[in-house]
């Protein structure tokens, strides 16, 4: 069973890294704005709203749908993303169970996000504030009436939409990346349904709980050997 340490340890440590490195967020966005560098700078005069919504769209794509991606493709990037994942036990602090590795690895997409989008620090307090919403929401301990959650998620990454992700077999793993909107694994053709009932979470390869509810082993996953989730039989 997972301590109370071990989330008290993964949360603080995911927090402390992000406001460490928050001056880069700051600097980076006064230079886009200042500049006039990015996506919302190619239109004049383009109204709020769609400046607003055009941004968190960019940001919510690149920095966390793109990078949770790029997290399963590639095998160093799996093994660090891995700490997330092995989690028997998915609740509101299973979304900052992430290696610090893997902190700074989201950070530099949400970097590349601003860049991209020229988005204003009023923009990115948005998005990381509905992220953390959506995050504690799509992970949280709870069933919504399955005809609301099915209806939530063709607009947002509801709880059922998101726990099908922890499953711990492939190819659910593999699907629903998403984490405030839907739409990009529905676009992208990453999108999975699977009877609640049926969701085991954790990876089937990384199977002892006692080393996944560790802080010592979490912190070795990302360097052990690497090992991807198996097939279900199911299909």
């Amino acid at each position: 069973m997972e301590t109370c340490y071990t989330k008290f340890f993964f949360t603080s440590t995911t927090i402390i890294i992000n406001f460490l490195l928050a001056f880069l967020l700051l600097s980076t966005s006064d230079w886009v704005v200042s500049n006039n560098f990015g996506f919302i700078h190619i239109f004049n005069n383009l109204p709020l709203v769609f400046e607003v919504f055009i941004s968190i769209l960019l940001l919510d794509f690149i920095g966390a749908f793109l990078a949770h991606y790029v997290e399963h493709k590639f095998n160093p990037l799996w093994m660090i993303h891995l700490v997330h994942h092995s989690d028997h036990n998915v609740d509101t602090t299973t979304g900052n169970r992430h290696h610090p590795l893997e902190s700074l690895v989201r950070f530099t997409f949400t970097l590349i996000a601003v860049l991209i989008a020229g988005a204003p620090i009023g923009y990115i307090m948005l998005y990381q504030s509905l992220s953390v919403v959506l995050t504690q929401f799509n992970h949280a301990n709870i069933k919504l009436p399955r005809k609301i959650d099915k209806w939530l998620s063709y607009l947002i990454v509801s709880p059922d939409m998101h726990k099908i992700h922890h499953h711990h077999q492939l190819p659910y793993t593999d699907a629903n990346y998403g984490n405030i909107f839907s739409v990009w694994d529905r676009l992208f053709g990453t999108y999975m349904y699977l009877v609640r009932e049926k969701i085991i979470y954790g990876i089937d390869v990384f199977s002892d709980e006692q080393k996944n509810s560790n802080i010592r082993e979490l912190l070795k996953q990302p360097f052990q050997k690497y090992q991807r989730p198996t097939k279900s039989s199911e299909l």
